[in-house]
């Protein structure tokens, strides 16, 4: 039977699937070439194979925290509940595990962006979500963050659908709240979304008294603390070296100056040549904590999730002592909120920051080159922080100017 013969109803039904069609198959071809060209690159997916050593050590009892995996004798750094979480993991041989870990961040990725759609455009302005979540995931997989992510085996897209997915539910749905929490027991930096819940829900408490917005930050704390205690029950010695001494050793993760460090801290480490910048980080990390959590706040009270969405994940990634790149897949939502309030040339700029590897341009690698950085060089390995503190500004602008407006009418 050729398409001419077919049934009237059996084309229709084609002609409308034919948008889909399209692009699931240029999703696969852009994933399937990510993929080959991931193999040829010869990636380790390094971070994956610690969580995998994670895993193994709870399972053999050992201690979690003196542990050292891979060649670059990494060690543990997530919270005790992760490395449960991470028992599973040493299930499958590498080379399956590698491939799993790959398709399920893939899969996440296109969720990500469906879920960063919703939040961010009406349904009136998204009638295919599935076709333009497609469309996005096919071209977000060569940005920096989402390659590096992939290349590591990272767990930073699992973190940022938990999330998403709770701001996308209906107010009072019995879940919402539920992944923030998970997402902070696995990893602590999620957790500036549950204080961006609970400053929306005391101030609205003022006029409502109990509300969504509350019930979402009491439910990401008790699921958050339930986790953390089932984690202390079964790894108690490892539980109190985490919260004890584990969680303030920063040198743990890695040099602060280097490149791959897009935190307030690495810059101002490059900036100051200092490996250490305890004092200006400190003073700088709590300035840009409370502007913006109050852009933020401000945004969410008036309803825009989407501006409060980014402004919390640019503040976390701002003011974490750590926020290496591959934790900027952030920047798809934030690329996609541009796009629709600030026009396509922000967005577009914002795309070209982060699919430009300009981080990777300066000097970097064993002899902490970074230090000795010049103004061009800091600059390039600076992009991240100035397009977060800049999209912190525009949501801040944004809720002052209607505001002003209704002030001097």
């Amino acid at each position: 039977m050729t398409v001419a013969t077919l049934p009237r109803s059996a084309l229709r039904t084609l002609s409308a699937r034919r948008p889909l069609l399209l692009a699931a198959s240029v999703c696969l071809l852009s994933f399937a070439t990510f993929w080959a060209a991931q193999r040829a690159a010869g990636v380790s997916m390094i971070d994956l194979m610690v969580y995998r050593a994670e895993g193994r050590t709870v399972l053999d009892g050992r201690d979690l925290y003196a542990m050292r995996a891979t060649s670059a004798q990494l060690p543990a750094t997530y919270p005790p509940f992760a490395a449960l979480l991470f028992t599973p993991l040493t299930l499958p041989g590498v080379p399956g595990l590698r491939a799993l870990a790959t398709a399920g961040n893939l899969l996440l990725l296109v969720a990500f962006a469906q879920l960063s759609l919703r939040l961010t455009l009406a349904p009136d302005r998204l009638p295919r979500p599935w076709v333009t979540a497609l469309w996005v995931a096919s071209a977000a997989v060569w940005c920096e963050p989402v390659w590096t992510t992939l290349r590591y085996g990272q767990i930073n897209l699992l973190l940022a659908v938990a999330v998403v997915w709770d701001l996308t539910r209906r107010d009072g749905h019995r879940w919402a709240g539920v992944g923030t929490g998970l997402a902070a027991a696995i990893k602590l930096t999620p957790a500036l979304f549950a204080v961006l819940f609970l400053i929306v829900g005391l101030v609205r408490a003022r006029e409502e008294g109990w509300n969504p917005w509350l019930r979402r930050s009491a439910t990401a704390s008790v699921v958050c603390c339930a986790a953390t205690l089932v984690a202390t029950a079964a790894l108690p010695r490892d539980s109190l070296r985490f919260w004890s001494v584990t969680l303030f050793e920063t040198h743990r993760v890695g040099s602060a100056e280097n490149t791959a460090n897009q935190s307030l801290r690495g810059v101002l480490a490059r900036l100051l040549h200092t490996a250490e910048p305890t004092l200006w980080w400190t003073a700088t990390a709590a300035a840009m904590a409370v502007l913006g959590l109050a852009a933020a706040v401000a945004a969410a009270l008036r309803g825009e999730r989407a501006a409060a969405m980014t402004a919390c994940a640019a503040t976390a990634l701002l003011i974490s002592p750590v926020s290496w790149s591959h934790h900027w897949v952030w920047c798809v939502p934030i690329v996609l909120f541009l796009g629709a309030r600030a026009g396509a040339r922000w967005a577009l700029a914002a795309a070209l920051v982060f699919c430009s590897y300009a981080l990777w341009w300066v000097p970097h690698g064993t002899g902490r080159p970074e230090l000795a950085q010049g103004a061009a060089e800091m600059a390039l390995s600076a992009l991240y922080p100035l397009t977060a503190a800049a999209l912190i500004g525009y949501v801040a602008a944004s809720v002052v100017r209607p505001w002003r407006t209704s002030r001097n009418a």
